[in-house]
């Protein structure tokens, strides 16, 4: 894996992993600076975890695949279709 994959500013998945890594910064920033009830906390902390979490998995998406690679997966072709070629 090369870190060079990581920054592919034309791909959607960049673009995302760079919003739910500050969305998760921030909520962890709230969790600890900020006087919340213990079910705000819960809440806060349990978003903060799951955004952390997508944002490792569109890392390590990113990391393996090849810049300008086609990120999602074709449609196959319709079987009944008769191709008049």
């Amino acid at each position: 894996m090369k870190l060079s994959r990581l920054f592919q500013p034309r791909n959607p998945l960049f673009w995302f992993m760079l919003i739910l890594n500050a969305l998760s910064a921030a909520l962890a920033w709230i969790v600890q600076n900020r006087p919340l009830g213990t079910a705000a906390m819960l809440v806060v902390g349990f978003f903060a975890i799951g955004n952390a979490l997508m944002g490792t998995w569109l890392v390590v998406r990113l990391l393996r695949t090849e810049p300008g690679a086609q990120t999602a997966p074709s449609i196959p072709p319709n079987p009944g279709q008769i191709d008049k070629t």
